[in-house]
C-alpha cells in the first residue's frame, strides 16, 4: 500500500508541475488556429467598397544601438 502512494504521491506532483506547460501549449494552438481563421476569411471576404480605405501599416523602426557598440 506504501508503494501505491509513493507512485501517487510522485504522478501528482509530475501532474502539478507539467500542468501549466500544457495549458500555455494548448492556449497557443488556440490563438493561433483563430489567428488563421482570421487570416483565411480576411482574403475570402471582399471588401465593402472598391475604394475603402486600406489599413495603414506601420513600419518597424530598426533597433537602437547600444553606446557600448559604437
Amino acid at each position: 500500500m506504501n508503494t501505491f502512494q509513493n507512485v501517487l504521491g510522485i504522478s501528482a506532483l509530475i501532474v502539478l508541475v507539467l500542468l501549466p506547460a500544457l495549458i500555455g501549449i494548448a492556449r497557443e494552438l488556440r490563438i493561433g488556429r483563430e489567428l488563421r481563421d482570421a487570416e483565411r476569411s480576411r482574403r475570402t471576404a471582399p471588401p465593402e467598397t472598391a475604394d475603402a480605405a486600406q489599413p495603414v501599416k506601420a513600419a518597424r523602426r530598426p533597433p537602437l544601438r547600444s553606446w557600448a557598440r559604437v
